[in-house]
């Protein structure tokens, strides 16, 4: 089912050559031969990060905004996560090119539901490498009416600790 594209508070943007360059110098992404190809829904299977690393955790981000308020529709929580993700990992000096693995909790997963989280990773990822992925269909989060929750674990080059 095609969903229109959304904007986010926080719009996506191709990694600048700077970052994409660091990316790609601590972080490589495969698909190997014999697994299905992944990139239409987002993620890729392997994620291989060389080190030495400064590692980035990011807690699970839902989507809530600044003020704690949840939208009640799956698609806005979606949104607002990732861009909550993004502030995460701005703060430590990351961007979402450096994240090498996340993971999805979705309360009432579905097909529509996976779809508009594909689409949204690709929007949020712009041309970058989408990182390796698992979902996890749940029956509740942390708060009422919470349907997404998304973590994250970014790495940095080793020079860049401060």
């Amino acid at each position: 089912m095609p969903l229109s594209s959304r904007p986010s508070s926080n719009p996506p943007t191709p990694p600048s050559t700077p970052a994409a360059a660091r990316a790609a110098a601590l972080l490589s992404f495969h698909n190997p031969a014999g697994l299905y190809d992944p990139r239409p829904n987002g993620y890729s299977h392997v994620a291989i990060a060389r080190q030495p690393a400064r590692i980035v955790h990011i807690a699970g981000q839902g989507g809530e905004d600044a003020q704690g308020r949840l939208p009640a529709g799956f698609d806005d929580q979606v949104h607002q996560a990732l861009a909550n993700l993004s502030t995460a990992l701005q703060s430590a000096g990351a961007r979402l090119a450096d994240v090498a693995r996340l993971t999805a909790l979705v309360v009432d997963h579905s097909e529509a539901r996976l779809s508009a989280f594909s689409q949204a990773l690709q929007a949020h990822w712009g041309t970058a490498p989408t990182p390796a992925c698992t979902l996890i269909p749940v029956p509740r989060l942390a708060l009422d009416g919470m349907l997404f929750e998304i973590d994250a674990t970014a790495y940095l080059p080793s020079a860049d600790a401060g």
